[in-house]
């Protein structure tokens, strides 16, 4: 294929339902960039055929590559390992449940051409329902409170990043919801983009708002933590 301009990577956990649809957006929204590119979906032990249908998938789609775990291992693990063996300059990641629209990836590489080493999604207008929207509003503001940050919307999956920065930058269970902090963290310039959110048209969402606070709540702890250990220095002299 050459050098490869763009890697998109996406974690799947039983979105067979969805991936027809979602692999031929991605791939509209990539051609059009008139660019080398890749598509890696990353199976993370799905249990209703997503992985037999990746493997169809791909002999329709050469662009596409396929990871597949031997057990679920969580969204962080997935989107770790696509970024991992992802071969390109930048590395695009968003969700199977084309709650993400792949038609906004263009918007995202506007701000990395710009200069920035990563662009955020920020769902303005969200469609979910009043729980869900309530639960990440007041999730987000608490996360930006202790974590001392401004990101308004660390849950949207659709980001864009320089992949020279990304891929140095191990990552641990659940800070897929702190990558923005992480790469400043790193020396990094992120910029937030306004992206548009659909609501969930097939399959069964994974998301449970109960299951995650006390997680979240002990990753966000461990940001700040992060955050207030790091090293600072700057050499004065050198010989």
């Amino acid at each position: 294929m050459g050098n490869i301009k763009y890697s998109v990577t996406v974690p799947v956990y039983n979105e067979s339902e969805s991936l027809h649809d979602l692999v031929s957006r991605i791939e509209s929204a990539m051609q059009s960039l008139g660019q080398a590119w890749e598509l890696i979906l990353v199976d993370d032990g799905s249990t209703d055929g997503s992985f037999a249908l990746i493997k169809e998938l791909q002999t329709k789609h050469p662009a596409l590559r396929g990871l597949k775990f031997s057990c679920n291992n969580g969204q962080t693990a997935a989107m770790a390992a696509g970024i991992k063996a992802a071969r390109g300059e930048i590395i695009i990641t968003l969700d199977a449940d084309l709650q993400n629209d792949p038609a906004d990836i263009p918007l995202l590489l506007e701000k990395i051409g710009e200069g920035y080493d990563a662009a955020v999604g920020w769902r303005v207008k969200r469609n979910d329902n009043m729980i869900r929207r309530i639960s990440s509003k007041v999730a987000n503001r608490i996360r930006n409170l202790i974590s001392d940050e401004n990101i308004q919307d660390t849950g949207c999956s659709l980001k864009a990043f320089k992949a020279a920065l990304i891929q140095k930058i191990e990552l641990f269970e659940g800070m897929h919801r702190f990558l923005p902090t992480l790469i400043k963290m790193n020396g990094g310039r992120v910029a937030e983009v306004k992206v548009s959110h659909h609501p969930r048209q097939k399959g069964i969402s994974k998301y449970n708002v109960w299951n995650r606070i006390l997680r979240s709540f002990l990753d966000l702890l461990a940001i700040r933590w992060m955050k207030w250990r790091k090293l600072r220095y700057e050499i004065d002299e050198q010989l």
